[in-house]
């Protein structure tokens, strides 16, 4: 502890003498660590024993720890690179936060797109999340911390993946380097004990920006605690500005790692554990898949592990599997279970190999979905409902969280069919997740938050949304039904479904706030987005053909012509989302033709797509 809490405070004094001293800080570099020996302040049992800085500047500086000071010298362990130096702009770090994630563009060539994610920024944010990291762990600094850095398919992961490594270990922290990797897997190697693996490592990055096009890239955090929460991501990006500033004012220099950095093949060990919980499920047989026939599309995102190190390994058959090589360009389909693209492919790929079951990631394997043998889709409120079932078997009564766009049809299957509660919350699979945790911190038992968008966590599994793990549970639905007898395939998956009442019309239609328009009078687009619902939820509480749902934790949820619409505020950009499901397209227009009129007055509001659609 002492040990460490001095290589703290000497890192925070030779930052500050620094920024003070230029002549210091030249010899500083061109000497490496002599000036350190000659002009540290004394330290004692790693406190402070002779300085000219106040104690109040001190606690002052605690706030950023040695995140941002060790990037401003040359590390003992490392030496220069030939690589040349990255000009510097101005960056507003606050931007590229995406709610609990970091998203930015890290690839040049798409126009009005310029990178934001440079190395710099990338190493700045590296070493900011290094001093977070510290600062909650330093009840335990008995040991040096080590952090775990995997990437998905993108063609900027191994530049990021560099940048995040020296940012890391700069701030003095072990790097654990995995390559290709998934988003579940990097949350699983802060869980896993197992020395040969160096694990369990005390936070973990994701390299990854899901979905997104191929010039983006971001960033995805965790400890054993989970994933980082919105509030945390601002507090790493405020380091991140600070050390980043240092880097304009005194120069940026591109060093190598230092020997601190290992590579471990965990994916090894995250795929063995989930070929253990399909056979554990199969009451332990070795190959409780055999003859299954199920088929793998992975987007040429991080998921083509699936086929052959857990369905092989179960006795799968694989043949026809697709896009399973990792390629960061996405030629084939976007990889993403809400695509109707991606969902064509998986289902084309499923018939024309007379496959028992498809299934599908997204580039991190963070989502994902399945086909059954007949070709129809598990996916969105099919899949909620699926999961639900196999969840409420094994814990009846409980509580389902999902996000506020969910059916009317999945509340009665959960409530009416298989006797469960559901609760209708945020959109965000952050915001399902800590609700459910939430629940169960007040004694409402809940085992699953998942989102129409294919996220989905159990508390069996530390409450990850994890898409593999999703996909294993049906397999485990698939290998008990094989134990006990059953050998209809994937129709043991899509009775369980059968009774979902599901809308003869669904439609999204997207209204988008233009900011610069004067009507928002200065304010933000998020204000704006208020006040428009606002006054939505007027009109609709004069309107006796309408009924507001009951209980609503977004936007305005509104019941009528035998269906529901929901309009929301999206959670990133300026959009108000509105989302409309009936039994005909006609009762879907009268839905539409309510909102038209009640918002038709707010000229910063782009009402073409919602137009478009009530037109007769």
């Amino acid at each position: 502890m002492a040990a460490m809490s001095g290589k703290i405070v000497q890192n925070v004094f030779i930052a500050q003498f620094y920024q003070q001293n230029r002549q210091f800080g030249t010899q500083y570099q061109r000497d490496s660590c002599a000036p350190y020996m000659r002009t540290l302040p004394h330290l004692n049992g790693g406190k402070l024993a002779r300085t000219g800085i106040s104690s109040m500047q001190v606690r002052d500086l605690s706030k950023y720890q040695s995140g941002f000071v060790n990037l401003l010298t040359v590390n003992c362990n490392a030496a220069s690179s030939a690589t040349t130096v990255p000009s510097l702009d101005k960056v507003d770090f606050l931007k590229l936060q995406n709610g609990s994630d970091i998203r930015g563009v890290a690839v040049a060539g798409v126009e009005g797109e310029p990178v934001s994610l440079t190395e710099p920024v990338t190493e700045a944010i590296a070493a900011a999340f290094a001093a977070w990291l510290l600062d909650k762990k330093k009840a335990d600094t008995s040991r040096q911390l080590r952090v775990s850095i995997g990437h998905d398919s993108r063609i900027s992961a191994q530049l990021l993946q560099d940048a995040v490594s020296r940012g890391i270990a700069s701030a003095g922290l072990d790097v654990v380097q995995y390559g290709l990797a998934s988003t579940p897997a990097m949350f699983n190697s802060t869980l896993t004990k197992d020395d040969a693996f160096l694990c369990p490592v005390d936070g973990a990055i994701m390299i990854t920006a899901s979905h997104l096009p191929y010039n983006r890239n971001g960033f995805k955090f965790f400890t054993n605690a989970g994933g980082l929460g919105k509030t945390d991501i601002k507090d790493i990006l405020e380091r991140a500005a600070n050390i980043y500033s240092i880097f304009l004012a005194e120069g940026y220099s591109v060093k190598k790692a230092s020997a601190s950095l290992k590579k471990v093949d965990y994916m090894s060990v995250y795929t063995s554990d989930l070929v253990k919980a399909v056979r554990k499920a199969a009451g332990n047989i070795e190959k409780p898949l055999d003859g299954f026939h199920i088929i793998v599309d992975a987007g040429n995102g991080a998921g083509g592990f699936f086929a052959a190190k857990v369905l092989e390994h179960l006795g799968a058959i694989t043949a026809g599997s697709q896009f399973l090589e990792p390629d960061g360009m996405f030629p084939n389909h976007i990889p993403n279970p809400e695509d109707k693209a991606a969902m064509k492919a998986i289902t084309q790929a499923v018939l024309d190999n007379k496959a028992d079951l498809g299934i599908i990631f997204d580039t991190d394997v963070d989502r994902s979905a399945a086909v059954d043998s007949t070709g129809r889709e598990l996916n969105r409120n099919r899949l909620i409902a699926l999961m639900s079932a196999i969840v409420l078997e094994e814990h009846p009564g409980t509580t389902i969280v999902t996000d506020s766009v969910t059916s009317d049809g999945l509340t009665s299957f959960i409530e009416k069919k298989l006797g469960g509660k559901h609760h209708r919350f945020k959109r965000g699979y952050k915001n399902v997740i800590d609700e459910a945790i939430r629940l169960n911190s007040v004694g409402k038992e809940s085992h699953l938050a998942i989102e129409t968008s294919g996220h989905g966590a159990l508390k069996e599994n530390h409450w990850l949304d994890d898409g593999a793990y999703l996909m294993v549970k049906l397999l485990n639905k698939l290998a008990s039904a094989r134990a006990s007898g059953r050998g209809d395939g994937s129709k043991v998956l899509t009775d369980l479904v059968d009774s979902l009442e599901e809308p003869a019309f669904a439609v999204e239609l997207r209204l988008k706030i233009n900011q610069s328009h004067p009507d928002l009078k200065g304010g933000s687009f998020r204000d704006y987005g208020e006040v428009v619902l606002k006054h939505l939820d007027n009109h609709i509480a004069s309107d006796p053909k309408l009924q507001k749902a009951p209980v609503n934790y977004e936007g305005v949820r509104v019941s009528g012509y035998g269906g529901w619409f929901l309009l929301r505020l999206s959670l990133h950009d300026p959009v108000l989302p509105l989302n409309i499901e009936t039994p005909s397209h006609e009762d879907a227009v009268k839905l539409g033709l309510e909102v038209a009129a009640a918002v038709k007055e707010f000229q910063a509001l782009d009402t073409s797509a919602l137009d478009k659609f009530v037109q007769p």
